[in-house]
């Protein structure tokens, strides 16, 4: 009788199975667009045995960490959840549930991130159109409704922090204006949630999504994700089922709401994780937070101009958790970025897009965003330039 395995008396080969030393990770100054350096005690957290995706004791982390994030957005949705994977898992999770083949959806494009909504909108069949500014502007109310009257959306995405230019999107009246015209608002906080002002329940947002890693300070792989009873009342009037079946919020809120109906292995760690980064926002207290970022992004604006830096956005609309820098004339500026990384541990963003190689990315993000490291950034910074010209 044979088996089906069996282990053959010749020598196993194990020439691509060389002895390798125990993990080592270089120590960084995580000062990009993201990730942020994690809080110690959120890596303390995560440093935990896993257990049950269904255990009482993990369920009852599952609500402590709905709450937090609905006191982090300030809403009061009930589907409000984190999504498993990373801030662009989240995006996507918007748009599947709520967009049909032939959903007229028009997104804000304003730099990388209106344009990765764009390509994922059309994949679920939407017919896209879009609105445009220059990469460092916002979009006006005027401009938002004169759009809105020319293609009548059912859905209007807008980037709220758009990562790749540090242009922070007012939001005040973009809700009521969706609200006139029937159309759901979904907004991207993935820049500023943790950091930056967001009331979404005032803003009558209808579907926002961010990630871990940046505000939140905490590592990347599981990501905020928020709908309200407009954006579940269109769920629940599709024609056909959500295309995604990973993301279905309609099979998720069996698991997130009280049925508790098994859906997929949660990565629980990364649960204990985002767990313990909202509770440390709640203990900080958001006013007290947003004002730190505040006062932090400040004291680096006024650096970078004591260096003969200028940044790319005007002072009013930019982010105080991520500020591009213009790359002077005659700097290579991934040779700063470079040297900065490798001779002092310190990574900085480079330009994404219509900005590539013209401006550096600053990210003040979470527990790093501190006067310390801004007086590290700019000393070291000073340094690097005065040896590159």
């Amino acid at each position: 009788m044979t088996t089906a395995f069996s282990v053959s008396n010749r020598a196993v080969n194990e020439a691509h199975h060389l002895p390798l030393a125990p993990l080592t990770v270089p120590e960084r100054l995580l000062l990009g667009p993201g990730p942020s350096n994690a809080d110690p005690t959120v890596l303390a957290a995560m440093n935990r045995q896993p257990i049950g995706h269904l255990d009482p004791a993990y369920l009852k982390l599952m609500d402590e960490v709905q709450e937090l994030l609905r006191y982090a957005w300030q809403t009061d949705n009930q589907m409000t959840y984190p999504v498993p994977g990373t801030g662009s898992a989240a995006m996507e999770a918007t748009l599947a549930n709520v967009v049909e083949p032939g959903d007229r959806v028009l997104v804000g494009v304003k730099g990388y991130f209106g344009h990765r909504l764009v390509d994922m909108a059309g994949r679920y069949g939407a017919a896209v159109s879009t609105i445009t500014r220059p990469w460092g502007e916002a979009f006006t109310l005027v401009e938002l409704r004169a759009a809105m009257e020319q293609h009548r959306p059912q859905v209007l995405a807008l980037v709220h922090a758009e990562t790749s230019t540090g242009v922070r999107q007012p939001l005040e009246g973009i809700g009521d204006l969706c609200r006139e015209f029937d159309c759901l608002l979904i907004v991207d906080t993935v820049t500023s949630l943790g950091g930056v002002p967001i009331y979404l329940d005032d803003w009558k947002v209808d579907l926002a999504y961010s990630c871990s890693q940046k505000g939140l300070s905490c590592p990347p792989g599981m990501s905020p994700f928020t709908m309200n009873e407009r954006a579940i009342a269109k769920l629940d009037r599709r024609q056909t089922p959500v295309a995604n079946w990973y993301l279905d919020a309609s099979l998720l809120k069996k698991y997130w709401g009280s049925d508790r109906v098994y859906h997929h292995t949660a990565p629980v760690n990364m649960t204990y994780a985002i767990r313990e980064a909202l509770r440390l926002v709640a203990e900080e207290g958001l006013a007290a937070r947003w004002q730190r970022h505040q006062q932090t992004a400040e004291k680096l604006w006024d650096g970078l101009q004591d260096l003969g830096l200028n940044c790319h956005v005007d002072r009013d609309l930019r982010l105080p958790t991520l500020t591009t820098v213009r790359v002077p004339d005659g700097i290579d500026a991934k040779a700063v970025s470079r040297t900065l990384l490798n001779d002092y541990n310190i990574e900085v963003g480079g330009g994404l897009g219509d900005l590539a190689g013209k401006v550096w990315r600053v990210g003040l993000m979470g527990y790093n965003s501190n006067p310390e490291n801004v007086d590290t950034l700019l000393e070291t910074m000073g340094k690097v330039l005065a040896e590159l010209r």
